[in-house]
């Protein structure tokens, strides 16, 4: 085990020497046992601060993995039913033909509710009430369950209204109760990180533009209706399913209204902890799993495949989870799943080889997931 320890630990040097990432941080389990935790570079690029194993970093849609199984450990309970109308908890979201919605259509992003309003901005995210009313004011924009698209915001404020109104309590102090708590990573997994915790968080920074780019060279200037062209930027009745005040981009990470707010789209997270997480959903972890074998099946087996509505691409998903990852290189065998985040960071597991990665990283790369693929490869090879 020490050898794969030190090649994942050979890589992130290297990829921090060569400039290509400045801050890295990877985890890997394998039949419960942590086989690997290696850090590299720099967590805050003006101070120097050194990322350490502890150093949380905001990970965007990585988060929804940890949303998603705050939600089946509750379901265990019998707190929640995925087949329940939402409307039964949540009075106000049967508005507008919403009343038929199912915990099951959120999860495999078929509830018909993609969008938040255009104008959405970032202060706007960090009010919960303000978010969650104006979803529940939404129109869908397909009958649901009939269609599935990416729900990239909404998604994490429906889970959230729906869990709040189960237990009485926000998403973030569920998810340290039920499974931060448990497993002793209850201050490297958050939605909304305490103030007091603020200093430990890595800053994100944008990757910088191709060498020998002039100043603002990099991607091709898009119009207003060059954006409607794209289905993730369609706006219906108002609403659009990523919001261009509000895309997560290194500015919007780094807000300390974002930081410290619930927007459980996404999380602020270690990557030992969210691998621990993911170990103990496929087995035990000294002394703890989290679902049963019979929950796992139902949680991690492919619910949905096909092309996605806003994404335009094919792609399998589970409940609340990614089946196989977003690269055609990282693995897709039908027993992997989890999420990525759009900056680059991603952890997933593999039920069939007892192999969990995770990857967190402070420079953001969208769509970039090179940096999983290499760690994967590495863990594949030594472990599978």
């Amino acid at each position: 085990m020490a050898d794969i320890q030190q090649q994942v630990q050979d890589a992130i040097d290297e990829l921090v020497a060569s400039g290509a990432e400045r801050g890295l941080q990877v985890a890997i389990y394998h039949n419960g046992r942590l086989v690997v935790d290696a850090v590299a570079g720099a967590a805050d690029p003006e101070s120097g601060r050194a990322v350490t194993s502890d150093t949380p970093f905001y990970s965007t849609s990585t988060g929804k993995g940890v949303t998603s199984t705050v939600v089946h450990v509750l379901a265990e309970r019998g707190v929640l039913d995925y087949d329940a109308p939402i409307a039964d908890l949540w009075p106000e979201f049967g508005a507008h033909g919403k009343e038929s919605v199912t915990l099951r259509h959120v999860l495999t992003h078929a509830a018909g509710v993609p969008g938040m309003p255009a104008d959405t901005t970032p202060e706007d995210l960090a009010d919960w009430k303000k978010s969650v009313d104006a979803i529940a004011a939404a129109e869908p924009w397909w009958e649901p369950g009939t269609k599935f698209g990416y729900h990239a915001q909404s998604f994490g404020y429906i889970v959230g209204e729906v869990v709040r109104r189960a237990t009485g309590k926000p998403i973030s102090e569920v998810l340290r109760e039920v499974v931060g708590e448990p497993l002793g990573v209850a201050d490297e997994l958050f939605f909304g990180v305490p103030e007091a915790e603020l200093g430990r968080v890595a800053r994100v920074e944008d990757a910088p533009a191709p060498e020998g780019a002039e100043e603002g060279e990099g991607a091709p200037e898009m119009t207003p209706e060059m954006f409607a062209e794209i289905p993730f930027f369609k706006v219906v009745n108002g609403y659009t399913a990523a919001p261009m005040a509000a895309l997560p981009d290194a500015q919007f990470g780094n807000r300390t209204d974002v930081l410290t707010s619930d927007i459980p789209a996404g999380a602020t997270l270690t990557a030992r902890a969210v691998a621990r997480m993911y170990a103990a959903l496929i087995g035990e972890v000294d002394g703890v799993r989290l679902i049963s074998e019979d929950r796992l099946k139902e949680a991690c087996s492919e619910a949905v495949s096909g092309t996605d509505e806003i994404l335009g691409c094919p792609i399998s998903r589970a409940l609340g989870y990614d089946v196989g990852l977003p690269s055609p290189n990282a693995p897709q065998a039908p027993t992997v799943f989890g999420t990525a985040g759009s900056e680059g960071s991603a952890a997933y597991a593999d039920r069939a080889t007892g192999i969990v990665v995770a990857v967190t990283k402070n420079r953001f790369t969208p769509g970039d997931y090179s940096v999983v693929e290499r760690i994967g490869e590495i863990a594949s090879k030594a472990l599978g």
